[in-house]
């Protein structure tokens, strides 16, 4: 009994989704697909719903990475800000205000950044700050993430990350933090390992 209440919850919990047990299998093709790609570009949309506003906030931009550790996110509408990842470095630009942080000098950006990275890299699964599990239905790949690390684990309940099964490029994150708050990033029109100038992720 206890075993079928728990499949319940599995398909309550991730509806059209089953539990997929062949991990190696799935970090293995992963990894190839990882491999054969040297970037990636994409629109986004956001959306993150807070607990203290019945509306929710909506967010276009513009997503760039490229091997091994570089990622821009570039926030167009409804107000522009800048998110450059490069070598271990974090700028951001909000409005006239610029920020750079160094990944030695703060533990959190550091695990942060590592996430990032290892969405798009095919190297998440071997993240020791988080346990995971995978579904899979019809199209996609579903890939849950759920915090090990203490100050993860304040900050976030779990990471979900869904993947297309044709180039396993990320088809959405969606992060669930502690407090009730929930934001989803869903990529479209992606484009796979055209040319992306270096200054793209200059950071000044």
């Amino acid at each position: 009994m206890g075993l079928s209440l728990q499949g319940l919850g599995v398909l309550a919990q991730y509806p059209g989704y089953k539990l997929w047990n062949q991990t190696d299998v799935f970090k293995k093709s992963f990894a190839q697909a990882s491999d054969a790609t040297s970037s990636i570009q994409a629109d986004f949309l956001q959306e993150k719903s807070l607990t203290m506003l019945s509306e929710k906030i909506n967010s276009t931009g513009r997503f760039m990475y490229r091997k091994k550790d570089q990622v821009r996110l570039e926030y167009l509408q409804p107000y522009p800000y800048l998110v450059i990842l490069n070598a271990g470095k974090l700028y951001l630009k909000d409005g006239q205000k610029e920020n750079k942080i160094s990944a030695g000098s703060n533990p959190i950006f550091k695990q942060i950044n590592r996430i990032m990275i290892d969405c798009v890299s095919g190297t998440m699964l071997d993240n020791p700050d988080f346990e995971s599990r995978i579904f899979e239905n019809e199209g996609t790949w579903l890939i849950e993430f759920k915090p090990r690390a203490k100050n993860l684990k304040d900050l976030y309940k779990n990471i979900n990350l869904v993947l297309d099964k044709k180039d396993f490029t990320a088809s959405s994150i969606s992060m669930y933090e502690v407090s009730g708050d929930k934001t989803i990033i869903r990529f479209q029109n992606k484009q796979l390992n055209a040319q992306i100038p270096d200054s793209a992720f200059n950071i000044p």
